[in-house]
């Protein structure tokens, strides 16, 4: 019964209503009232469809404060935290909320190693990870190095799920958007050493992942909790996986470390790409990929260090009438050309945050994904979420 209702919404309420793009008049129940416009538009006029799709995000960062594209001031003072670059201006505020400029200095309200801006829970294995197919505390894979179970899930073994309170995306379908009320509230503040106490002193936990919102803002303050864990998990002969779920738009420098970490420990790096098109990307999470795409190639280059598990995971959100087909071919095509062994996990959309007029993902759009993704090259793709899947369009 819990999830009746939602789904009844769906089938009858928001997500079957047309909307009409307000560039070239298509009706379709696949454009988003947010947006605006439809996803031909974006990709074939995106310098005027962009104007109307950005609306959305000046509306979704204005609610807290914070500005709707990354600030590039020419007398600013440079974030240098994540790969949107900021520079910020006098008694203005970074992207993702964490920094501001005061007196003519930066001040980092949160991502330092002394201050997380978090929270944190034990999550029993096996989880819903996105990369739990892939997994050694789900699967057993890579044991006796990175699992302690040799033919499936750690059970009496814990994940430590910290959940990051900042973000360096806009996503409009955000599913956790809820992480904005800790960047308002600017709390709770856990130190770096603090959190690895939490890692260690509970002795059923076996991995560390981190998520949210996004660690990309606060690296720093993840780099260190994972350094911490590592060195005392090594000391008490403990299996401690370090693993990422992140939108990757991490600076290469701090990227760079975090794949160290991931591959020592046989944990996964795990990076949501949105979409390929810059416009809709843009369009869906308010900032370019370009970075995304860069610092993917980047974690490729080490993916056959340890073949027994992968340290790349790349998901992929199919949001209805937005990521189609074309978007997922592009991607695949992409990531077979980098190494065709690295896993591509389809998730099924649920409408959430500004993106409350779409229906679920159509199981007929997610098996045409799949077919078209492995045209592409790609050896792995699965579907996450299959109980969202319907025959909604």
């Amino acid at each position: 019964m819990t999830t009746f209702g939602p789904f009844r919404r769906l089938m009858f309420g928001l997500g079957t209503r047309e909307k009409v793009c307000r560039i070239c008049g298509k009706r379709s129940r696949l454009i988003a009232s947010s947006i605006g416009v439809c996803v031909d538009c974006l990709r074939n006029n995106s310098e005027e469809a962009l104007k109307i799709a950005m609306e959305a995000h000046r509306t979704s960062k204005g609610m807290y404060g914070l500005p709707p594209e990354p600030p590039r001031r020419a007398d600013g003072i440079a974030c240098g935290m994540c790969a949107n670059e900021c520079v910020i201006g006098e008694k203005e505020y970074g992207y993702c909320g964490l920094v501001k400029v005061e007196d003519g200095r930066l001040v980092r309200i949160a991502g330092t190693e002394d201050k997380g801006l978090l929270e944190w829970y034990y999550d029993p294995l096996p989880t819903n990870c996105v990369a739990e197919p892939f997994c050694p505390g789900c699967r057993g894979v890579g044991y006796p190095k990175y699992a302690y179970s040799r033919d499936g899930p750690e059970y009496g073994h814990d994940n430590l799920a910290v959940f990051y309170g900042a973000c360096s995306l806009d996503c409009l379908f955000c599913q956790n958007w809820h992480y904005r009320e800790l960047t308002l509230k600017a709390r709770p503040l856990v130190s770096a050493e603090e959190l690895a106490d939490v890692a260690l002193r509970n002795r059923r936990v076996s991995c560390i992942c981190y998520f949210g919102g996004d660690p990309s803002p606060q690296m720093p303050h993840a780099l260190k909790v994972s350094e911490i864990a590592l060195e005392r998990a090594d000391k008490e002969h403990r299996i401690m996986r370090i693993c990422w779920e992140t939108n990757g738009l991490m600076k290469r420098a701090f990227l760079e470390k975090a794949v160290e970490l991931s591959l020592v420990s046989g944990g996964i790096v795990k990076v949501d790409f949105k979409a390929w098109h810059e416009a809709v990307h843009k369009a869906l999470c308010g900032v370019s990929n370009r970075p995304i795409i860069e610092n993917l190639r980047v974690i490729a280059k080490r993916f056959d260090e340890r073949p027994e598990v992968p340290l790349l995971v790349v998901s992929t959100l199919l949001v209805p009438g937005y990521v189609d087909a074309e978007e997922v071919r592009c991607i695949a095509s992409y990531l077979a050309d980098l190494d065709p062994r690295i896993p591509l996990v389809l998730l099924a959309f649920y409408p959430q945050y500004l993106m409350t007029d779409l229906p679920c993902t159509s199981r007929r759009h997610a098996l045409e994904c799949v077919e078209v993704a492995k045209r592409e090259g790609l050896e792995r793709v699965t579907i996450g979420n299959i109980h969202l899947l319907g025959d909604y369009y």
